[in-house]
């Protein structure tokens, strides 16, 4: 497999890269370039963070769980890259924005690549980066700092670059037996039927751990990265559309000005340099009971496209989802894209969870209820963290449909969330726990529908 990326403005070139080499330990061991540093290898403390750029721009990333065929013809820039002379790197000097140091070089790196993007929330562009030594104000002063500041004169070449192999229309591995890079859904649904034992790597939010947790050998790899057509967002007058790879910073953009509840969950739903790398097609397939988009999605009526060949189908998002771990997706059948129709808002995400950013969701509720004349005439409501999958409150529904939009049906219909669920207990929450849970959070869609205020923020604002 060869791969050919700019790193701090020099081309570089690897043949018979392993696949499943992370960027991290590539930069480290083989560069030498020890600025990056591992904290947690899991995606969580942005110590690793390294700026990545395209022609689309600039973004933050994990380097712990960056496999290094995804960096294909594009530009990378560690700390090291930056030459002690950005603004960012002077703000932090002058605002004393480093302690102990350790997690400095991640921090500089996510400010780096917000700076090069004209970002000015800087406690969501930074809510990534952990620092134990809770220095997180001077940090935030230096950001702030340096918003006005000029970009620097590599940042250009950087987005300008396109590796030779892509200009001469090849991929990393084209023609090789898996590890490969499709450039077209056609392609890959060519391959993937060739070799439905492989793995798909779409961003490697999730995969990345398999291989540096639970040290999985991985012996045929697909990496999606090169699919532009699976990257389209489509949005009309009657419905959105969204490729399996669209990343979910590009996905919190389209669909918040339409949902914008369901846009501040994606929010949270994980840090900038995990969402510039998960994907929507990843976090469906994936199938996991606690992951925060299937239940907005459900919410919101979508539908799945697969694929596999040249057959298509489509079905219920909710129907995707069979038994813990277990999906309606054949071998070689993959995720191609996501939709649901445009309708009015009435969508509300609950995410509850220990920590407020960046953190795995004990119960996420996403309720979407349609009120006429005062009847409640519709209603999905779905949750993530109450079965082994992310699953529809029919039960409940059913107790709303036909009844007046009242506090007395509201409380009539929430006994019917045991008909539901069951729900586990766990490190994140108890049984009894997440039930009461839910049953709040239908009361609380009813109260915010009625007027009233239930967000301390909102309060205090």
């Amino acid at each position: 497999m060869k791969i050919t990326f700019l790193l701090n403005g020099e081309t570089v070139e690897l043949v018979e890269a392993d696949p499943t080499a992370t960027l991290l330990d590539w930069l480290r061991e083989d560069r030498g370039l020890t600025g990056t540093k591992e904290g947690c290898n899991e995606g969580d403390c942005g110590a690793c963070t390294v700026a990545v750029s395209d022609a689309d721009g600039t973004r933050a990333l994990n380097a712990c769980i960056l496999f290094l065929p995804q960096l294909h013809g594009k530009a990378v820039r560690t700390v090291e890259g930056l030459g002690g002379s950005h603004p960012v790197q002077q703000a932090m000097v002058t605002h004393h924005g480093s302690q102990c140091g350790f997690c400095t070089p991640g921090f500089v790196m996510s400010m780096v690549a917000g700076h090069a993007e004209g970002a000015t929330d800087h406690d969501t562009q930074l809510a990534g980066n952990l620092c134990r030594c809770t220095g997180y104000a001077p940090i935030i002063r230096a950001a702030r700092a340096v918003e006005s500041a000029p970009k620097p004169d590599w940042l250009a070449t950087d987005r300008a670059f396109i590796s030779p192999e892509i200009l001469r229309g090849e991929a990393a591995g084209r023609g090789a037996e898996p590890p490969s890079s499709p450039t077209s859904s056609d392609e890959l649904a060519t391959l993937y039927e060739a070799h439905p034992d492989a793995t798909l790597v779409a961003g490697a939010t999730d995969v990345g751990l398999w291989v540096t947790k639970q040290l999985r050998d991985l012996p045929k790899v697909i990496f999606l990265s090169g699919c532009a057509d699976l990257k389209e967002i489509e949005v009309t007058d009657t419905h959105v559309r969204l490729g399996a790879m669209v990343d979910m910073n590009r996905m919190r953009d389209a669909v918040a000005p339409l949902h914008p509840s369901y846009g501040e969950m994606i929010r949270r739903y994980a840090s900038v340099q995990v969402r510039n790398a998960a994907t929507v097609g990843g976090n469906i397939a994936n199938g996991s009971p606690i992951g925060d988009n299937p239940p907005a999605l459900i919410a919101l009526g979508a539908t799945l496209h697969l694929r596999k060949g040249d057959t298509r189908r489509d079905l219920p998002l909710e129907a995707f989802f069979i038994d813990y771990g277990k999906q309606d997706r054949a071998p070689g059948e993959f995720v191609e894209a996501v939709s649901f129709p445009r309708q009015p808002d009435r969508l509300k995400c609950y995410k509850l969870s220990k920590r407020f950013d960046q953190d795995i969701s004990a119960v996420c509720g996403c309720f979407n209820i349609t009120v006429e004349g005062g009847t409640v005439t519709a209603a999905r409501i779905a949750f993530g963290g109450m079965a082994g999958i992310p699953k529809r409150a029919r039960a409940v529904e059913a107790a709303l449909i036909g009844q007046p939009w009242t506090q007395q049906v509201v409380n009539a219909a929430v006994p019917e969330f045991e008909a539901d669920f069951t729900p586990m207990s766990d490190m994140r929450a108890s049984a009894r726990y997440r039930m009461e849970t839910a049953k709040a959070m239908l009361r609380r869609y009813f109260a915010e529908d009625q007027g009233h205020l239930t967000n301390v923020l909102e309060v205090r604002a």
